[in-house]
């Protein structure tokens, strides 16, 4: 009885498409509830996007009291000012804007000394300065960084395939990181250049599989020439279903160790790529996939031969 993985069946034979329409209703209403969230709430940027300064410390053997911290820097008059306690009670980090026209080392060292003089003995293990001119350049370099890699996936696919595989694969992604901004939203997760990251990940993740099941696609496209479209996706879906669990199973386990014990700054990227990678399997099936079906293929392709049996060599 072991390993338990001989207890799954080796072919499946689940009919996928027949959800399709369900599946894009689903995806269509959490698309559109997500640009709805981009104007209200909207994104909670952090300072990279939004320019600011970020204190990590730690206060050795004592718990950090955050009551104490907020009303001492509070009276420097700094503007809002965010203060958390994450992973063990003493670290905390510290978060707040540079008021215009002041000079950020300044302001840095004002708030370090308010900190010591409310807590004590402080260690810093990071500070981040970002300056609005930066935090400029961060949105464009992010949301081009984003287009660029969408872009540049369509070419590919449509390279390697035919144009309406690119348009399913491009659709898919655009769908994969719609919902990923939406999660985003729904929990309200700082928004920072991790995220992109994340999310930058998540496209790579989502193009490796809808690759693998458009190249099973052309491939029994071309040994079943005569079967309708509907059958054929199924077909290739199932035929590609037990790589894509596993592989998907692997990643979740080791993004699940990220998100438990990666700390509090390393949280929100495991959480969007947890979700990412879920989102991404669903898209591939039941994004990419009905697209091909609405728009058809072309059965032109020569039928594969069998490989038989090679003469010997002298």
């Amino acid at each position: 009885m072991w390993p338990l993985i001989k207890l799954l069946p080796q072919r499946t034979h689940y009919h996928f498409v027949a959800f399709a329409r369900l599946a894009a209703t689903l995806s269509i209403i959490a698309v559109i509830a997500t640009v709805i969230g981009f104007f209200y709430p909207g994104l909670n940027l952090g300072i990279d996007f939004k320019g600011g300064t970020v204190l990590e410390l730690n206060t050795g053997a004592k718990a950090v009291d955050l009551g104490k911290v907020r009303t001492a820097l509070t009276e420097l008059n700094i503007g809002d000012v965010q203060v958390q306690t994450f992973g063990q009670p003493n670290d905390a980090i510290v978060r707040f804007q540079t008021p215009k026209g002041a000079n950020p080392a300044q302001v840095v060292t004002q708030v370090k000394t308010a900190v010591s003089q409310a807590l004590g003995t402080v260690t810093y293990a990071r500070t981040d300065v970002v300056g609005p001119e930066v935090s400029s350049e961060l949105k464009f370099s992010g949301a081009a960084a984003l287009l660029i890699a969408i872009g540049l996936m369509l070419l590919y696919i449509w390279f390697r395939f035919e144009l309406q595989f690119g348009l399913g694969a491009v659709v898919a992604l655009f769908h994969d990181v719609t919902l990923s901004f939406g999660l985003i939203l729904l929990l309200r997760l700082e928004f920072s250049l991790n995220l992109i990251a994340a999310l930058l990940t998540i496209i790579g993740y989502s193009m490796n599989d809808t690759v693998v099941v458009f190249d099973r696609l052309r491939e029994n496209r071309r040994k079943f020439k005569r079967m309708p479209l509907r059958e054929l996706i199924d077909l290739s879906v199932n035929e590609t279903l037990s790589r894509t669990v596993i592989t998907g199973l692997t990643a979740l386990l080791a993004l699940s160790g990220l998100a438990i014990f990666g700390g509090e700054s390393l949280r929100p990227l495991s959480i969007v790529l947890l979700f990412g990678i879920v989102i991404g399997t669903y898209s591939s099936i039941y994004v990419a996939s009905p697209i091909i079906l609405l728009w058809g293929v072309k059965a032109d392709d020569e039928v594969a031969k069998p490989i038989g049996p090679q003469p010997a060599r002298p």
